[in-house]
């Protein structure tokens, strides 16, 4: 940042003097916010530009937003399902029609490549279309198996949880805000979200279109603010917890969660591996690697950090992946030629520097990159190859969340997917390979919640019918699919008996009963039934 101290800069020279959005803009997605205690700055990460003085949020302004919600909950669960239905489905359309808006908005607060920006457009547009058409499928309720047929009616239905607390990350400003979401309201509960304080400006634009949509204003309603205090206010306060980021903080939220005895589900951390097998399209899987390893400058819960490569593709590999790895254009422009753009913080600048700098001293080799940018912008790491990474070093088992990946040799293919197996995650990995049959009997080996054959995340990622989440420390629970919206419902059982009772009647006794009981249930058996 400039020198407060000095001569005012000048904005046409320095662009840490003025600020990069529009004024207007900011106040009126200011006044979406839930927040009286005092402002503060965010900051453009690729050019250290201010963006925004926005206010914050007190543990008393959540307690008044969960408690406006939690009554608008009680009237919009009865609003009719074809009616939320098309709330998504409107939706939909007009996150498509202001993409343009809503990536500058990502770029400016994250710090991304606008092709990764648009990443994010494009799947919460698919997550709105998804929910929308399948809502009655996945919330109508259901006919089940009755104790006795004709005689026991049983349906399941599914009752909203009542005010859901979303707290969503900086790497994803407007998928992971918007996406875990879009399915709770759906369900007839209702939102009080915490967007991350780095990035709250995408996350308002979005929710203000969802408002444009049709959605009650007071059933999604966002506070602003630090996650120790703002964060720790929602989860005291909600019936369900929503909450993407690291593992240490995931495990503190679980433990928060569980003391109130309210459900949760958690995306965390990952350390991320990608096979590539000796059929591999040598090619194809350097292209995807280098998508895989460096989109939003590897600061992707699902991106990959250890690459394990076969001994017989293994040198021309390398040659390819190199040779794309040193083409890619960094840069703190907004164009569709960029391929990286900035890490969001200096704290994450310090790991991911801490991380190369300890294996190179500990002997790894870099074969890319392997230094920052600052000539770029203030927080610019070069997409950074290693290899000769052991476990003495930090990088070999620990998450760097930056553009940082280690290179393997293998040439036992079940030694590859025991090796990819190690440690504590289990979020995604990756297969390459030209027999798609053997790519799947390879992922299925694999302990991760998702694993993409020939695709580094994407095709897990933007399948929205497909859950999505981690194994292990990765975390607990889906997003996407029917388990990402049945999460925010209780099921609750109904049932009607017919003529008789499920008890002697009719003069029986109790031990006849129990004889015609048993009979019954061997007869029911003979004729296939559940």
């Amino acid at each position: 940042m400039s020198d407060q101290t000095s001569i005012p800069a000048d904005p046409e020279l320095d662009p840490t003097a003025s600020y990069a959005t529009d004024q207007s803009v900011i106040r009126r997605l200011s006044g979406l916010l839930r927040a009286t205690a005092g402002t503060r700055t965010t900051y453009a990460p690729a050019t250290g530009q201010p963006i925004a003085d926005l206010p914050l949020s007190s543990p008393d302004d959540v307690l008044t937003a969960v408690r406006t919600a939690r009554k608008t909950q009680a009237s919009w669960k009865r609003v009719p399902l074809d009616e939320r239905a098309a709330i998504l489905l409107r939706y939909h359309d007009l996150v498509l029609d202001h993409r343009h808006e809503l990536v500058d908005l990502v770029i400016r607060e994250s710090g991304k490549a606008r092709k990764q920006a648009f990443e994010e457009v494009a799947h919460v547009a698919l997550t709105a279309r998804y929910y929308g058409r399948k809502a009655h499928e996945l919330l109508d309720p259901q006919r089940k198996l009755g104790m006795f047929p004709v005689l026991t009616r049983a349906e399941q239905r599914f009752v909203p949880k009542g005010v859901v607390g979303i707290i969503s990350p900086w790497n994803y400003p407007l998928s992971m805000a918007m996406a875990d979401g879009l399915p709770a309201v759906l369900a007839g509960n209702t939102v009080v979200h915490k967007p991350d304080s780095q990035t709250p400006l995408t996350a308002l634009r979005a929710i203000e279109l969802l408002y444009d949509a049709g959605l009650p204003r007071e059933a999604w309603l966002p506070v602003n603010g630090e996650g120790a205090t703002v964060g720790g206010a929602i989860i005291q306060n909600t019936d369900y917890i929503c909450f993407t980021g690291s593992t240490k903080t995931g495990r503190l939220v679980a433990q928060q969660a569980a003391e109130r005895l309210i459900g949760f589900s958690l995306e965390l951390g990952g350390k991320n591996p990608m096979l590539v097998l000796r059929d591999a399209d040598v090619q194809r899987a350097a292209e995807g690697a280098v998508r895989a390893c460096f989109a939003s400058a590897g600061q992707l819960c699902v991106s990959m950090e250890r690459l394990y490569v076969a001994d017989q593709v293994y040198d021309a590999f390398v040659t390819a992946f190199i040779a794309r790895v040193n083409k890619l254009k960094l840069s703190a422009g907004t164009g569709w030629d960029v391929d990286m753009g900035s890490l969001i913080s200096k704290a994450q600048l310090e790991t991911v520097t801490r991380h190369v700098d300890d294996a190179r001293a500990k002997g790894a080799v870099v074969l890319a990159g392997g230094k920052a940018r600052p000539e770029i912008g203030p927080l610019f790491y070069e997409p950074t190859v290693l290899s000769g990474v052991t476990p003495a070093m930090e990088c070999f088992d620990h998450e760097t969340f930056g553009p940082v990946v280690s290179i393997y040799r293998f040439s036992d293919e079940s030694e590859a997917i025991q090796r990819a197996n190690e440690g504590e995650y289990g979020l995604n990995a990756s297969v390459y390979t030209r027999d798609t049959r053997r790519g799947r009997a390879v992922a299925a080996q694999l302990v991760a919640g998702t694993v993409n054959v020939n695709e580094g995340y994407a095709a897990t990622f933007g399948s929205i019918d497909t859950p999505m989440g981690g194994m292990r420390s990765s975390g607990v629970g889906r997003r996407q699919g029917v388990e990402g919206l049945r999460r925010y419902v209780d099921p609750q059982a109904i049932a009607t008996q017919r003529l008789l009772p499920i008890a002697a009647s009719h003069g029986l006794s109790d031990q006849t009963y129990a004889e015609v009981m048993t009979g019954a249930l061997r007869v029911l058996k003979k004729l296939g039934r559940a």
